[in-house]
């Protein structure tokens, strides 16, 4: 199981409280993997996280885990092995901007 930590406003949207966790289908748990099990846990949050078409992260969300910032890496690199044994949680973030 992936403990994925999501914010407030995809929390509200999927009626969810704290962290979830997710299964990944088989095969090396990545980005895309813990991406597509959330979504097919909780459909609502299909387009918020990243595009409907282009599978492409949001403008404004980022990915962490392990004090890093994974929101660059490909969606296809395997996650630290804290996060694949539980240990860590893989952190979705709204990113803020403004002026």
């Amino acid at each position: 199981m992936i403990r994925v930590i999501l914010p407030a406003h995809l929390k509200n949207l999927a009626h969810v409280t704290g962290e979830v966790t997710v299964e990944p289908d088989g095969g090396p748990v990545t980005q895309r993997a813990v991406l597509d099990a959330l979504e097919t846990k909780y459909p609502v949050l299909m387009g918020t996280i990243r595009d409907r078409v282009s599978g492409k992260r949001r403008a404004f969300i980022r990915f962490y885990a392990c004090e890093e910032d994974l929101s660059n890496e490909s969606p296809d690199t395997v996650l630290p092995e804290e996060v694949l044994r539980g240990k860590e949680p893989f952190i979705v973030l709204g990113a803020m901007a403004g002026g």
